[in-house]
């Protein structure tokens, strides 16, 4: 495939290409908006696993998921959002799926990171609280869900602002000291430097728990989308 892009191949002649070849297809692209395109020329149904900094509804549904797992419930909470809101494709999809539910959401990022305002604006007219602060020790203890994001470097045209964000905000068990006992910890991962290793063997620590659930998420999803196709 990244031979046939890179002599030229049109997404929509890679997709009716790979459509030839099996029941789905799983799509990943660095531009927002690519996968909208695929979808309008595929005979077999799109799954979309991330454009760019657009979207990646996977990754909402199994973070929805972890946190109803984890906590028994996703109504009621404060979940608060860490990082590179701008860019992170994963908080844009999950605060959209989260609208849907009774929650509070908090936000927590550099002035140059902050969530997208056309994305609060839709969070809004579903009537949702938010919030923005500059410092998460503000949000820590009222939170039911650190949701944390690393920076993002490859988003960054200029090193020098991405040097300046990065490590803004890191988790340590320090900071855990000021949270909930009951709360949990989750990151799409990977991460680099914006939760310390040593918040691993917290029992609030969810992240990795959150693959494995994120596994059966995208097993089930699978099979929604194509399963019926293969009965009996």
């Amino acid at each position: 495939i990244t031979s046939s892009i890179a002599k030229g191949e049109s997404i929509g002649d890679t997709v009716r290409t790979l459509s030839s070849y099996g029941d789905a297809i799983v799509m990943r692209h660095p531009e927002p908006g690519s996968i909208d395109l695929a979808a309008k020329v595929s005979p077999v149904p799109i799954i979309n696993a991330g454009d760019g900094t657009g979207e990646h509804p996977t990754q909402a549904f199994l973070d929805t998921f972890t946190i109803r797992e984890e906590l028994g419930t996703v109504n009621g909470l404060t979940i608060t959002l860490v990082g590179d809101l701008k860019n992170g494709r994963t908080v844009h999809s999950l605060v959209k799926l989260l609208s849907q539910y009774d929650v509070k959401l908090v936000y927590v990022a550099p002035p140059s990171l902050r969530m997208p305002d056309d994305i609060q604006a839709e969070v809004a007219r579903r009537g949702i609280p938010q919030s923005e602060v500059a410092s998460l020790d503000e949000a820590i203890a009222n939170t039911d869900v650190l949701y944390v994001t690393r920076v993002q470097k490859e988003r960054f045209a200029d090193l020098a602002e991405y040097e300046r964000v990065l490590g803004t905000y890191v988790v340590t068990n320090k900071v855990l000291r000021k949270a909930k006992s009951h709360m949990i910890v989750m990151h799409p991962l990977p991460r680099i430097n914006e939760i310390d290793p040593e918040v691993d063997f917290d029992q609030r620590a969810a992240y990795f728990r959150q693959m494995r659930y994120g596994l059966y998420v995208r097993m089930a999803l699978l099979m929604m989308v194509v399963g019926h196709s293969h009965a009996g």
